[in-house]
C-alpha cells in the first residue's frame, strides 16, 4: 500500500510532524503546515471546479523549444497566440526579445525556461540565467529541478536552490514554475517534489519537460493537484496533442497546459 501524502510529509519533514505540528490551512494533502516562504492560506480558490471546454485557449502556454526553431516559427506561434487568445508563449530564452516585440499590445504573456530540459546545471548558472531571461522581459519562468538532487534526497540543498531562484523571480512579478519529469518519478518522488517546491515559494509545479520518456499523466496531475492544495499552480505539459487530453488534465487539477498542440486543440472545439 502507498504511503499517503501525510505520511511522506512527515517522513521527510518530521520537524513539521510532531505532537504540537499546526494544521495547514491551505487545504493540501501534507496535512501539517510546510511553513512555506510563501502562505496561501488567505489566497482565494481558483474555480477549477467550474472548468469550460470552450475556454481551453486561456489555459494554454503555446510552446516551441525546439532547438531547430526559426525567428519565423516565432513569428507565427506569437501570431498564433493573439489570434486564439492563449495564455502565454513558451520559448528557449533567445527567443524572448523576438516574442515581446512580436506581443506589443497584446495580453499573451511570454515564458521561457531555465536549466532546460535536464535541470542539471549549478545553481549560481540558474540564477544567473533567471536574471537574464527576466531583464528579456519573460513574465513567467519554467525550471528543470535538480533531479538527481531529489533522488538523492538533498531536501534542503533544493529549498535553498528553488528559494533563491523564487526570490529573483517575485522581486520582479515573474511567476515560477518548477518542472519535476514525473516519468523518471517514484510515487514518493513526485508527493516529495511536490511540497519543496511548494514549501519553497514557487507558484506552480510542472509534469514534465516533453524532452524526456514521456509527458504529463492524468493521475500524476491529480496527485500532484492533491498534494499542494487549490492554492498552488499546477502546469500539465508533454504530449498533450488534443482536446480530449487537455479536457482531462484541467479536469484532474491542471491550472495551465503547455503544448505545441495549442491551435489544433482549440480549433477541435465546436
Amino acid at each position: 500500500m502507498k504511503p499517503t501524502v501525510k505520511e511522506i510529509t512527515g517522513k521527510y519533514f518530521p520537524e513539521l510532524a510532531v505532537d504540537s505540528a499546526i494544521v495547514c490551512s491551505c487545504n493540501g494533502g501534507h496535512y501539517y503546515c510546510l511553513q512555506c516562504s510563501i502562505c496561501r492560506a488567505e489566497d482565494p480558490h481558483p474555480e477549477l471546479r467550474n472548468f469550460d471546454p470552450k475556454t481551453i485557449g486561456n489555459y494554454m502556454d503555446h510552446t516551441n523549444l525546439k532547438p531547430d526553431v526559426l525567428t519565423e516559427d516565432i513569428y507565427n506561434l506569437c501570431r498564433e497566440a493573439v489570434d486564439y487568445r492563449f495564455f502565454s508563449v513558451c520559448v528557449n530564452p533567445s527567443l524572448i526579445m523576438v516574442c515581446k516585440k512580436n506581443l506589443i499590445g497584446s495580453s499573451v504573456k511570454v515564458c521561457s525556461v531555465i536549466s532546460f530540459p535536464l535541470g542539471a546545471t549549478i545553481t549560481a548558472s540558474k540564477i544567473e540565467e533567471t536574471h537574464q531571461a527576466i531583464n528579456m522581459g519573460a513574465n513567467e519562468l519554467d525550471m528543470v529541478i535538480n533531479i538527481s538532487h531529489l533522488k538523492e534526497r538533498r531536501i534542503k540543498q533544493m529549498i535553498d536552490e528553488i528559494e533563491s531562484i523564487a526570490q529573483v523571480c517575485h522581486d520582479q512579478k515573474v511567476k515560477l514554475k518548477c518542472i519535476i519529469e514525473t516519468c523518471l518519478l517514484c510515487y514518493e518522488e513526485k508527493v516529495l517534489a511536490a511540497l519543496i517546491i511548494k514549501k519553497a515559494g514557487a507558484d506552480f509545479v510542472k509534469t514534465s519537460t516533453g524532452f524526456s520518456k514521456s509527458g504529463a499523466k492524468v493521475e500524476d496531475v491529480r496527485l500532484l493537484r492533491m498534494v499542494v492544495g487549490s492554492k498552488f499552480g499546477v502546469k500539465a505539459s508533454g504530449g498533450i496533442k488534443n482536446l480530449s487530453q487537455a479536457i482531462d488534465l484541467v479536469s484532474a487539477g491542471a491550472s495551465r497546459i503547455g503544448s505545441s498542440s495549442s491551435v489544433g486543440i482549440v480549433s477541435e472545439i465546436e
